[in-house]
C-alpha cells in the first residue's frame, strides 16, 4: 500500500491542508484573522515600545524624507548648519535706495561727461577749440594766482591792500591744500578719455575729484565781488568767466561733471572759511611785521 505523500516538515499533505484550513486566522476563515494580525503588528511597530530599527528604516523610505523636508528625530547626531559666506561673496539681491540713487548718479555723470569732452583731442568734435580750452585752464590754475598774489604784496604800499592781499593768499593756500587733501583720500581717476598735457602738474593731480580749477574760480569770483568795486559789466564777466573756466574742464575731458559741481561748492564754502578767520593787524600782527619794518 503506497504511504502518503509528506510535505518537506515530514507532514502528510492532507493533514497540512486540514491544519490550514481550520485555523482562526487562515483566509479560509474569510481574511478576518489575517487583517487583525497584520493590523495589530503594525500598531505594535508604531507603539512606543515598537522596533525602532524598522521605523527607522520605514522613515528613510518614506519619500518626504527623502526629499528632506524636515529632520528625523533620533536617526542620528544632529549635522550643523553650513557656515555663511562672507560679505563679499553674498550677492546682495535687494540693494538699498540709496545705493541705487547713487549707482545711476554714476552712470549719468559718466555718460554726461563723455558726451561734453568735445575738446579731449585734436580729432574731437570740437578740436580746433582746444587751445581756447587750454587757456581757460592756464587762467585758473593756481600758480599764476600765487606768483601775482605774492607780487602784489611785496608791491604794495597800503595798508587795507596788503591786508587783502595776504588773506587772498591764505584763501589761495588753503584752496590748494584742501584739495590736495580730498584727491588723495578719493583717488578718483581722470576720464579715460582725457589727454594728460595739463600744465605744471603734480603727482596729486593724476586724480579727478575734486576739480581744483573750479573750487579756485569759484574761489577767486567770491572773494573778488566781495572785496573790489567792480562795475555790474564787470561784475559779470567774473561770474561768467568762473561758470566757463568749469565748463572747459569737462570739454578738454579732464574732469566729470560732478568734480566740477563739488568743485564750485568747495570753492565757495572756503571763502566762508576765509571770511571767518579774516587775518588782520590786530589779530596776526606777527605776518605783517615785514611790512611794518618798512
Amino acid at each position: 500500500m503506497p504511504s502518503p505523500r509528506r510535505n518537506t516538515e515530514g507532514r502528510p499533505l492532507g493533514a497540512s491542508a486540514s491544519s490550514s484550513s481550520s485555523s482562526p486566522g487562515s483566509p479560509a476563515h474569510g481574511g478576518s484573522g489575517a487583517g487583525r494580525f497584520e493590523f495589530q503588528s503594525l500598531l505594535s511597530s508604531r507603539a512606543p515600545g515598537g522596533d525602532p530599527t524598522c521605523a527607522r528604516l520605514r522613515a528613510s523610505e518614506s519619500p518626504v524624507h527623502r526629499r528632506g523636508s524636515f529632520p528625523l528625530a533620533g536617526t542620528g547626531p544632529s549635522q550643523a548648519p553650513p557656515p555663511a559666506l562672507p560679505e563679499d561673496d553674498r550677492m546682495d539681491l535687494n540693494p538699498s535706495f540709496l545705493g541705487i540713487a547713487l549707482r545711476s548718479l554714476l552712470a549719468i555723470d559718466l555718460w554726461l561727461s563723455k558726451k561734453l569732452g568735445v575738446c579731449a583731442g585734436e580729432n574731437s568734435s570740437w578740436g580746433s577749440m582746444r587751445p581756447l580750452m587750454k587757456l581757460l585752464e592756464i587762467s585758473g590754475h593756481g600758480i599764476p594766482w600765487l606768483l601775482g598774489t605774492l607780487y602784489g604784496l611785496f608791491r604794495s604800499d597800503s595798508w587795507a591792500g596788503r591786508e587783502v592781499l595776504m588773506n587772498l593768499l591764505f584763501a589761495l593756500l588753503l584752496d590748494l591744500l584742501l584739495v590736495t587733501v580730498i584727491k588723495a583720500l578719493v583717488r578718483r581717476r581722470r576720464p579715460a578719455h582725457n589727454q594728460m598735457d595739463m600744465f605744471v602738474t603734480l603727482s596729486v593731480d593724476k586724480y579727478s575729484f575734486p576739480s581744483g580749477h573750479a573750487s579756485r574760480a569759484a574761489l577767486m569770483s567770491r572773494f573778488i565781488l566781495n572785496h573790489l568795486v567792480l562795475a555790474i559789466p564787470l561784475r559779470v564777466l567774473t561770474v561768467l568767466w568762473t561758470f566757463i573756466v568749469g565748463l572747459s574742464r569737462v570739454m578738454l575731458g579732464r574732469h566729470n561733471v560732478t568734480d566740477v559741481a563739488f568743485g564750485f561748492f568747495l570753492g565757495y564754502m572756503q571763502y566762508s572759511i576765509v571770511d571767518y578767520c579774516w587775518l588782520s593787524p590786530h589779530n596776526a600782527p606777527a605776518l605783517f611785521v615785514l611790512w611794518n619794518q618798512q
